[in-house]
């Protein structure tokens, strides 16, 4: 096996970790609301400036505004808008001659596509689509063309059918939903008649051309990140579809990279080989080869990501590496096309790498908090990263000289941004601590521990288990605008968070291991999480309490049918019922995954009886706190609504939030006000006694 190559992580020159414990007041709800956004960040071609989003929030108005920034690369000027207005304006691209900067903004309605002349003068509108537009933007090499991707109606042939039909369906008094495919909705929205479409629009003009036509999602719907490219002579697009057929595109992960003459013609499949997804092609300089981030599973989202390189010329596939196991996230490929950058995540943080082109063993460069948005210029790399006491800032790192070279020392990353400097100086933020303890089988899991601000050892404190999501996904140093731990840990508490099996990062084998045992080992390893933490001097073992979302939330609802050791639970968008939930669902490869099969298979019933929580319901004892929201089409309504119904039949204290403007999460201001104030109310009424 080859053994990871590991560098001293880079120093920044923002220190995102928290300092010791300090005098401070504790972090507040506002600040969390209120924080500046930064993200996308996108380096200009000759490398010396980065545009970049920034998002801001007037709690009063319950609103978010995002407008374009630059901020020199050498960092000799602070950070300064491109674009003011009262309209989200974000997705911002440079042209190739670095002269323009193409963005999408609602400023004139549904979204479209702006180019604005940095030497100076208002942003033209480019686009003037009935469904607009959105990222991601493209410029070809020459600069002369822009794709994007915009929703049209399968069946028409131009902008004009397009808006025709919208037109009559917004006049029309019947608003019914005529079902005849899957994949009729997808997150938050209802998608049964429209279809995500690569539209080339030229530069000068603003005349726009339809790419990808056909009854297919090209990209697929919340899978457009990376999903186009040009080659480097101007004349393809590479794009990501899923061409199955319609009622496969909800059974199958099994997305492909097409070619596609920019001029319009066949689409040529060049994944023919791979039945699991394939994404994000990247073509090499020459054009000879192009680049894919594959997995090998068909039908598993959560299989290991790898690098594949595809010859055009000679149809071959050549992985880059296959140890250490590293599951690749984002990638860019270096100017000179010899190296590929890439994040992984990695116990319980999210890395940087490098790894040649040609092949061999990746080397960190970076070690994590979180990194993200990764970008590459001449001879830089620019990246967001995080960590659980600091939301994202945009970082520099210069690269070395001779690129994929042995590296003689560590590279030092550059602040381009320190958005919230002005709040975070004044909180008293506690250093995330990473254990580990001994669970199912001996397997060691990571979690993390977060302390209150102001924390005394002679102190006894209540302790809240918080369970990630996914289940395939993990906690790591990083923020969350949605459940941030500092703000939980701010509220008086130890806050714990747990990286039992499925968790992410740890190896494909442990994430694979809750598979068809989604109460088995992983509730083994969260009781040893859970009676390692109890028995710190500091815990007071008497005041417990448990929340989650998604699988979180399946797996509080779980651990409340079979233990009483919770004072109090949180549980958000959680899955109740397995059998109710598999058939109303919208991916449903994950739960024929994850379930061994259709909900009317043998062994998927099995895992019904088994694992499903709204058997054991009866059992439940603790106050809990359901909350569940109208637009969530991932984890459907009802199962929180059924929960709520067993507890209340029962007399077990609840209450229940629905929230019918939101999805999967809850993400209007105004509404995660009122979100966090009902979780927090509700922990201190039954830990604070």
């Amino acid at each position: 096996m080859a053994r990871l190559q590991v560098l001293a992580p880079a120093v920044a020159v923002l220190v995102l970790t928290a300092a010791p414990a300090r005098a401070g007041r504790p972090m507040s709800l506002d600040d969390l609301l209120t924080a500046v956004r930064v993200g996308d960040p996108q380096v200009s071609p000759d490398g010396r400036q980065v545009a970049f989003v920034r998002t801001t929030t007037d709690l009063g108005a319950g609103k978010r505004n995002a407008d374009v920034w630059i901020v020199p690369a050498d960092g000799s000027a602070p950070p300064r808008p491109l674009t003011r207005h009262e309209k989200t304006d974000n997705a911002p691209r440079f042209s190739p001659d670095g002269k323009m900067l193409a963005f999408v903004s609602t400023r004139s309605g549904a979204p479209q596509v702006y180019l604005l002349d940095l030497e100076g003068g208002e942003p033209r509108k480019l686009t003037d689509l009935s469904a607009g537009a959105q990222d991601p933007l493209v410029f070809s090499p020459d600069g002369k063309k822009l794709a994007f991707v915009s929703d049209v109606f399968p069946d028409c042939a131009d902008e004009a059918c397009n808006k025709k039909r919208r037109d009559e369906a917004e006049k029309n008094p019947v608003k019914v939903h005529r079902l005849t495919r899957l994949m009729y909705r997808h997150w938050d929205e209802w998608r049964e008649n429209t279809r995500h479409h690569v539209l080339v629009a030229d530069v000068a003009t603003g005349a726009v051309t339809d790419v990808t036509p056909g009854d297919f999602d090209s990209p697929p719907d919340h899978y457009e990140d990376g999903g186009i490219a040009f080659s480097p002579d101007g004349q393809e697009i590479a794009f990501v579809s899923n061409r199955d057929g319609n009622d496969k595109e909800a059974t199958t992960t099994n997305k492909d990279v097409f070619l596609v003459p920019v001029a319009g013609g066949a689409a040529v499949k060049l994944t023919v080989a791979n039945a699991a997804a394939d994404f994000d092609p990247v073509f090499t300089p020459d054009g000879a080869s192009i680049l894919v981030r594959a997995q090998r599973r068909a039908g598993f989202e959560a299989d290991r990501w790898y690098l594949d390189l595809y010859d055009r010329k000679t149809k071959t596939k050549r992985t880059l590496f296959k140890e250490p196991d590293l599951s690749v996230d984002e990638f860019v490929l270096s100017k000179d096309g010899k190296t590929v950058y890439f994040t992984a995540e990695r116990e319980g943080r999210t890395d940087l790498f490098e790894v040649s082109l040609s092949g061999g063993t990746p080397r960190e460069i970076r070690r994590g908090g979180n990194i993200g948005a990764l970008k590459a210029g001449q001879s830089i790399l620019v990246f967001t990263e995080s960590t659980l006491t600091a939301p994202s800032e945009i970082f520099l790192l210069p690269l070395e000289e001779k690129a994929g070279s042995p590296a003689a020392k560590s590279r030092q990353a550059k602040a381009l941004t320190d958005e919230n400097r002005g709040w975070r100086k004044d909180v008293a933020f506690s250093t995330p601590e990473s254990l580990s303890t001994a669970g199912a089988g001996g397997a060691r899991v990571q979690y993390w521990l977060v302390k209150p601000p102001m924390f005394d050892p002679a102190k006894k404190y209540p302790v809240v288990f918080l369970i990630h999501g996914g289940p395939q996904g993990a906690w790591e140093d990083g923020w969350s605008f949605r459940w941030c731990p500092s703000l939980w840990a701010a509220q008086g508490w130890v806050v714990v968070l747990p990286n039992p099996r499925g968790s992410t990062g740890f190896g494909q084998k442990f994430v694979d291991e809750i598979s068809g045992d989604w109460a088995g080992k992983v509730m083994v390893d969260l009781n040893a999480v859970f009676d390692a933490v109890v028995k710190m001097p500091f815990v007071d073992a008497a005041r417990q309490g448990i929340a989650g979302a998604s699988y979180g939330g399946y797996a509080v609802d779980w651990i409340l049918g079979h233990t009483d050791r919770f004072k109090a639970a949180v549980t958000h968008d959680g899955v109740f019922n397995l059998e109710s939930m598999t058939t109303v669902t919208e991916e449903l490869w994950f739960p024929d995954w994850e379930f061994l099969g259709a909900p009317w298979d043998a062994k998927a019933k099995e895992q019904f009886a088994k694992w499903s929580p709204h058997l054991f319901a009866d059992r439940i004892t603790t106050p809990t706190l359901v909350i569940t929201n109208e637009l969530d089409y991932r984890v459907p309504v009802d199962q929180g609504l059924q929960l709520f119904t067993a507890l209340r039949r029962q007399g077990v204290p609840s209450e229940a939030l629905v929230f019918p403007d939101e999805g999967h999460w809850v993400l209007k201001p105004l509404n995660s006000k009122s979100w966090h104030e009902a979780v927090f109310s509700w922990m201190k009424k039954y830990l604070e006694k």
